[in-house]
């Protein structure tokens, strides 16, 4: 039996997804409380703000007690001196991409972190040999709705969404991917879990990066999403 095509186009998360970036993050982001004059909470508690954009991560652990934008600006400076490689590939994923590649599976990058910081890791870490694009936000907030991102990918790269797939870990992932029709691969080895993935609508789920290749395939039979 002929086996279906896979898709053409697979968008790919960054934190929590390709790598672990618990230590640099969540460190940071303490370190910019404690600029604030704030006391920070344990690094235990802080595993929501990897994945969402940062912005609004700070205004909803500050409330009315602090300016969000100061914390952002003293993270940042924090971040891009030392904190961004504060991180950890996962296990698989350097084969995984490069067994995509090699099935002829074009691969970009979709994260909400600024682009000035994710090209730089992707390129620390020697993976950008993989992706044909990378796409982030930009230090401006003007692309941290993560579906804005998608479309622009689809549209730069002049993709059919209906031959795309988004690989991640957070519910944002998913609901990005929904709103143009795109499937998602929840990938279970980050930080959002079964019960969140399922919930925002992915398509599939896979335990570990080697899994992926095969659920392209899987997604590849089946019929376009609709759009919500």
């Amino acid at each position: 039996m002929t086996m279906p095509k896979p898709r053409s186009a697979l968008l790919i998360d960054l934190d929590g997804t390709l790598t672990d970036p618990a230590e640099g993050i969540i460190g940071c982001f303490r370190l910019a409380l404690e600029s604030l004059g704030m006391a920070a909470p344990p690094a235990a508690d802080l595993a929501w703000i990897i994945g969402p954009p940062l912005r609004g991560c700070f205004a909803e652990f500050l409330g009315a007690e602090g300016d969000p934008e100061e914390a952002l600006q003293a993270y940042r400076y924090r971040y891009s001196t030392g904190g961004l490689f504060e991180a950890v590939v996962y296990d698989g994923v350097d084969e995984t991409l490069a067994e995509l590649r090699a099935a002829g599976t074009r691969l970009f990058l979709c994260t909400a972190k600024p682009i000035v910081y994710a090209g730089r890791i992707l390129s620390h870490f020697n993976l950008d040999r993989h992706f044909e694009g990378a796409y982030g936000d930009e230090l401006d907030g003007r692309f941290q709705d993560k579906a804005d991102l998608v479309a622009r990918i689809l549209d730069e790269q002049a993709l059919d969404a209906g031959d795309c797939c988004m690989l991640g870990d957070r519910k944002h992932d998913v609901l990005a991917a929904r709103r143009h029709g795109v499937p998602t691969i929840g990938a279970l080895w980050g930080y959002g879990g079964a019960d969140e993935l399922r919930e925002a609508g992915a398509a599939t789920l896979c335990a570990s990066p080697s899994d992926v290749p095969a659920a392209l395939w899987a997604l590849a039979a089946a019929p376009r999403a609709p759009a919500p």
